[in-house]
């Protein structure tokens, strides 16, 4: 494929995903609107108790909020509305904190991405050298310990994994804090209990794409060239391998979207997880979409690194790709 037809493709596929990632962010954030309002119960209600408690809220205070926020209009004239707002940019402000929602997204994902770069970056500290020697040695000590390693992660529940470091680390030893967000000291067991549930799943494609690479003819042809088998991996296998290891990893930082209101609410930490369930709870509709909006175009965004990523390492890909 020449270099022209090549940059095409690459750009009609850029186009389509980022055009498929503002349908999925729409998509979702539609849902969100439809699930919260589906929800039982008084919206305004719960609005006016999560800002002046459960035990001073009044009818005429919900009836007042109501009036304020437009929660009387029916829900398809509120829908068109932040429709019509969503596409000048405006996500609207937070029925809470009367705070603009793109001001709180953007403050609390600051924390989540951040947790989330450490706690993703640490993993493959961690998971690229055991599973890398465990795929130049299968069947040894060290791929029958990371396997029961990978086993034992992946079953054990986050939120467990997470209570087990509190209690060892900062109950017992009393090296670390619990909970909250002060220092830097702050983010390690949020980080070190991310990276352990990611550990669980990238050993073993590690492992297996190290394996498989091993096994290819052009592998078996480079050793008898004379070239010994870490050095024809390192020359020849390294990129063949990466493919496989590089698109999990890039689905894989989409996990830690998914799964950070669980770390977050355990430790207290102050990002999007703590944002969204306290919007939850207080039925806050416009940062619950706004959060739906920017989790679902993060997902289509990563997977675009994802795909680009691969089409980098193999570019006879590309032949493959139909736009």
């Amino acid at each position: 494929m020449s270099v022209a037809k090549a940059t095409n493709t690459m750009l009609r596929v850029i186009l389509l995903r980022v055009g498929q990632a503002l349908a999925t962010a729409a998509l979702l954030a539609s849902l969100c609107f439809a699930f919260v309002h589906m929800l039982p119960g008084d919206l305004a209600l719960r609005v006016a108790a999560a800002r002046v408690g459960d035990e001073r809220v009044t009818p005429e205070t919900a009836d007042r909020i109501r009036r304020e926020e437009g929660l009387d209009r029916p829900l398809i004239v509120q829908y068109g509305q932040w429709m019509k707002s969503l596409a000048r940019g405006d996500l609207g402000r937070s029925l809470l904190s009367g705070k603009p929602v793109v001001q709180e997204l953007a403050y609390h994902g600051a924390f989540t991405l951040q947790l989330g770069l450490i706690g993703w970056l640490l993993s493959y500290l961690i998971a690229l050298p055991l599973g890398v020697f465990a795929g130049f040695r299968p069947g040894g000590i060290v791929d029958r310990a990371t396997d029961v390693l990978a086993v034992t992660l992946a079953s054990l529940p986050t939120f467990l994994v997470g209570i087990g470091l509190v209690t060892l680390f900062a109950l017992t030893l009393r090296w670390l804090p619990p909970a909250g967000f002060r220092t830097s000291a702050h983010m390690v067991l949020p980080a070190v209990t991310l990276a352990l549930s990611l550990v669980a799943f990238s050993i073993p494609i590690i492992r297996n794409a190290v394996l498989e690479v091993r096994a290819a003819f052009f592998m078996t042809y480079a050793r008898v060239k004379g070239l010994s088998p870490p050095a024809a991996f390192r020359h020849h296998g390294i990129r063949n391998a990466a493919i496989p290891v590089v698109t999990f990893a890039a689905l894989q930082f989409a996990f830690v979207i998914d799964g950070f209101v669980v770390i977050e609410t355990l430790f207290n930490y102050p990002g999007l997880g703590e944002l969204l369930v306290k919007a939850l709870i207080a039925r806050d509709v416009p940062v619950i979409m706004g959060a739906g909006l920017v989790i679902g175009f993060s997902f289509a965004i990563v997977s675009l690194t994802a795909d680009l990523l691969r089409l980098w390492l193999d570019p006879r890909a590309l032949e493959a790709v139909r736009v």
